[in-house]
């Protein structure tokens, strides 16, 4: 099986992270593959070759199926494909377009490879065949996953005088409440650091905090979680397939109320913070590996070529 690769994306946010993980798991699984990336891969990875219209129509003729992983890389790989099956990547719970061009796009696609079951049910709702669903969750790094023999991380000797350190993204999103993450630390009396690096700052934290209005899945909830760092985040989308309240972390309500008395009950209670950390750690460890994320995925690509050679034997 030979795939290529399609990944537009301007930034080296979750989706791109996603993008390389799966490519070093195909390629220690010895696929043959070729990656077009977007300026958000390149700046870190320059030896991939820039995703154009024309690299696509060029490097498609000597694959067997693409893989879309963005919304313009899915237009890209239908206009430029040469015909070629396209599998699609779903990471956003936004709703589907209803306009002429999203359904010749979301027709015209062999699979779809949702993020959560949250996202496939959108794609359902707007018409694709449950058939040419499969869900794949993110996975983290085998770096990142703490182990059985880990016990409760310690305090970092930098933070603050109360001892707990609370970290929350850096996303310029108007979807990720970074208002309302700053009101509940407030109401909490306890710092928050917004971080640009979640793989450098998680390590030293005593707790994520996640806040959204829209979430596919969420994938730095589950690096906090194999790290072991205790997670508070908002019960939406897709984000309570992989926090299970009570058990993987706290789920709360975006008000600042709800985030404050969570996070103040995670200060206040060493063994509850312990106890989630260790659930949420084998949870991962589990469920949200490299090498599950491989094996999931290939399962796509047959069921998408699968897809394709029926519809070659109806129209024929």
């Amino acid at each position: 099986m030979r795939i290529l690769h399609v990944d537009t994306g301007s930034e080296l946010r979750g989706g791109q992270y996603q993008t390389l993980l799966l490519w070093n798991g195909l390629a220690q699984a010895n696929y043959d593959q070729t990656l077009l990336a977007g300026a958000g891969i390149r700046a870190r990875h320059g030896e991939f070759e820039p995703a154009t219209w024309r690299s696509i129509r060029r490097n498609a003729r000597s694959c067997d199926l693409i893989h879309a992983h963005d919304s313009r890389a899915h237009s890209l790989a239908l206009l430029h494909g040469t015909g070629r099956p396209v599998v699609v990547a779903r990471r956003v719970s936004f709703p589907i377009g209803s306009g002429l061009g999203s359904r010749w796009k979301y027709r015209r696609a062999a699979h779809f490879i949702a993020i959560s079951e949250h996202v496939a049910g959108l794609l359902q709702r707007a018409g694709v065949p449950g058939r040419k669903i499969s869900v794949v969750p993110d996975a983290v790094p085998d770096a990142f996953l703490r182990s059985d023999e880990a016990g409760p991380a310690e305090p970092c000797p930098n933070h603050a005088s109360d001892g707990f350190r609370v970290v929350a993204p850096l996303i310029r999103d108007p979807l990720k409440c970074r208002d309302l993450a700053l009101a509940a630390c407030e109401r909490a009396d306890m710092p928050l650091h917004f971080s640009a690096d979640l793989a450098a700052d998680l390590p030293d934290a005593d707790a994520l905090l996640y806040l959204s209005r829209s979430e596919g899945l969420g994938s730095a909830i589950l690096l906090a979680m194999g790290l072991g760092v205790p997670t508070v985040a908002s019960n939406v989308g897709g984000i309570p397939e992989i926090v299970k309240h009570e058990s993987t972390g706290l789920l709360v309500e975006n008000d600042a109320e709800s985030v404050a008395a969570a996070l103040r009950r995670l200060r206040g209670n060493g063994g509850l913070r312990a106890r989630l950390a260790a659930t949420a750690a084998a949870q991962v460890r589990a469920d949200f590996t490299q090498e599950r994320l491989t094996d999931r995925t290939v399962q796509a690509y047959r069921r998408a070529l699968g897809e394709a050679s029926r519809r070659r034997r109806n129209n024929s």
